[in-house]
């Protein structure tokens, strides 16, 4: 009886160490990975569901719908954790210095993020973990929000004040940048299509959340 209860516990061990195992591999690849569909964020968020659940805390806690602060991540890093600036070209081929230290899903660079980290208390925070960069998303359409005026519904403004910075957007630094302004209409277009989409497949979002 003793060696069989062993035997028993032993394979529940094994059992639990390779389920454990593999979830521990699929969270780490779920988190790393870029999804399958970036253009579809319903797709985006059926197969990375913490995702979902980082997005909607964001909301929550700053007020920015879900389909605009992602509209902003996919526009900066396509959803890539370790994405930064293209370097520049010397002599037009010679790989050269990048133009920021810009990093991570959001693209943030040092000096924000170090805002980010002081003002919200949150030191540990790292630009290539998705659930800290789409709550600096949050955080600074609300500061976007509160400083010079623009709804955190307003996809094209906000863009133009995260690429800028709100003194930049006051400023209309962004005149004259045609590239910049049908970028932030290409996130006014994308964030309002995922809005509608977001529509059809919340409910059953919030119904999975109970699985984890």
């Amino acid at each position: 009886m003793i060696r069989l209860g062993l035997g028993i516990i032993d394979i529940r061990l094994k059992l639990f160490t390779t389920l454990f195992g593999g979830l521990c591999l699929l969270s780490v690849s779920g988190c790393a990975s870029v999804p399958e569909n970036v253009e579809d964020i319903c797709a985006i968020f059926d197969e990375k569901s913490r995702w979902y659940r980082a997005a909607k805390k964001s909301e929550e806690r700053w007020g920015t719908p879900i389909h605009v602060q992602m509209s902003i991540i996919r526009q900066e890093s396509s959803f890539r954790f370790n994405a930064k600036p293209p370097r520049k070209k010397l002599l037009g081929f010679i790989p050269w210095r990048r133009p920021s230290n810009a990093y991570g899903y959001a693209q943030a660079l040092e000096s924000t993020w170090q805002s980010y980290k002081t003002e919200t208390g949150h030191r540990g925070a790292d630009r290539d973990n998705f659930k800290h960069a789409i709550d600096f998303v949050g955080w600074y359409t609300d500061k976007s929000q509160k400083t010079v005026g623009i709804s955190k519904w307003d996809p094209y403004n906000q863009y133009l004040a995260y690429h800028e910075g709100q003194g930049g957007w006051q400023r209309k630094s962004y005149s004259g940048k045609r590239w910049l302004t049908e970028t932030a209409r290409k996130v006014d277009y994308r964030a309002r299509e995922w809005g509608a989409q977001l529509k059809r497949c919340e409910g059953d979002l919030d119904d999975g959340w109970w699985i984890f």
